[in-house]
């Protein structure tokens, strides 16, 4: 019982203390693009043959000289129609290039191979990251290059998802909740992690670590290649605006959700400990308190819950504001509820003793 009222105070202590951060210590970057420097845009494609075409159009519409602008495409031995789509669609582009990996580097595999490989031939100092699932704003360049100053190795932009489904609009709110919290600590100066479907490297930080193939491998390949970077002294930018923001295809379904989230919680133990801390408290939220509910008075349990969801619906209700976003009243609970199924389905699924299923692959 005891227990359960402490972690109780602490929620609430640290929750308005991010929402007091949030509102008051927001850092913005909006140096302007003065010249245009050659960009090299890096996409790993595996499989993509129902996304890839929608990935390359919003890279064909960035407000960026087209002359300075190099995209190279690994194909990552895909069995489907991927990489004739882009071959078809790249015809008579000169500055795009698709590439057939096939051989491995290093100690990478899976997407960081290719990445690997692509960096390898890109001809620019600036490398932006994408994945064949992801289309980017038009301002998209311009604002990665913005983040930039002679210290800054990494900018990271953010990303949430597209659909019109209940279960996507909840993806969307679980991925620019999450962001909004890590973003709390970036305008801090506290470093937190990278999104490599939305990611720029100089090629002086990239080739400061050896590229990919000289890290260890791991599934987040991007937070490996984040916390190396940083290692050598770079600093970093994380960007929350519209005009960073990219859309990714959603989860079409909640096994495949399952999936994407046991995959990025085995790269949440290369998190900051103080990032890792946050949501380790955020996600026991019921798993802690459930004992409690059952001893206390319906009143009192009620009034925890929602404690919680006022809290937890401000917090997302600025992030969503901050993008010019919006979400109905009834949202912000049925998300409550989907979080609470969630994360109570993910901590047995994460100790299964399977492995990560991911692009056809097994890791």
């Amino acid at each position: 019982m005891m227990v359960s009222v402490a972690y109780f105070i602490l929620y609430f202590i640290v929750f308005t203390a991010l929402l007091m951060l949030l509102l008051f210590n927001r850092r913005r970057y909006t140096s302007a693009v003065l010249d245009f420097p050659q960009v090299s845009i890096l996409i790993a494609a595996r499989n993509e043959e129902h996304n890839i075409l929608a990935c390359l159009q919003a890279i064909a519409a960035l407000d960026y000289p087209a002359d300075k602008i190099e995209v190279l495409i690994g194909d990552d031995g895909s069995t489907d129609q991927t990489r004739a789509l882009v071959e078809t669609y790249i015809k008579n582009k000169p500055g795009y290039t698709c590439l057939p990996i096939t051989d491995t580097v290093g100690q990478t595999r899976g997407k960081a191979n290719v990445l690997a490989q692509l960096a390898s031939k890109a001809s620019s100092d600036i490398f932006l990251f994408t994945d064949a699932d992801i289309e980017v704003p038009p301002t998209w360049v311009k604002a990665m290059l913005a983040g930039l100053d002679e210290k800054v190795g990494v900018v990271t932009g953010l990303t949430t998802v597209t659909g019109s489904r209940l279960f996507d609009k909840m993806q969307r709110m679980d991925w620019l909740f999450s962001i909004g919290l890590m973003q709390v600590f970036s305008d801090l100066n506290m470093p937190v992690t990278t999104m490599g479907n939305n990611m720029l490297l100089t090629r002086k930080a990239y080739e400061s670590v050896g590229g990919f193939e000289n890290i260890p491998f791991s599934i987040t390949e991007d937070i490996a290649i984040f916390n190396q970077i940083l290692k050598r002294g770079f600093g970093f930018r994380n960007l929350y605006n519209n005009d960073a923001l990219a859309l990714s295809a959603p989860a079409p379904s909640y096994g495949s959700l399952l999936e994407q989230r046991k995959r990025w919680m085995r790269g949440s133990v290369y998190m900051p400990l103080y990032m890792f801390a946050l949501f380790v408290l955020h996600s026991a939220y019921y798993p802690v308190l459930i004992p409690f509910f059952f001893k206390a008075s319906p009143g009192i349990a009620l009034s925890i819950a929602i404690v919680k969801l006022l809290l937890q619906s401000l917090f997302m209700h600025i992030c969503l504001k901050r993008l010019h976003r919006s979400a109905s009243w009834w949202h912000y609970i049925v998300f409550e509820l989907y979080l609470l199924v969630t994360t109570f389905i993910l901590i047995l699924y994460f100790f299964l003793p399977t492995k990560v299923r991911w692009k056809g692959r097994k890791y």
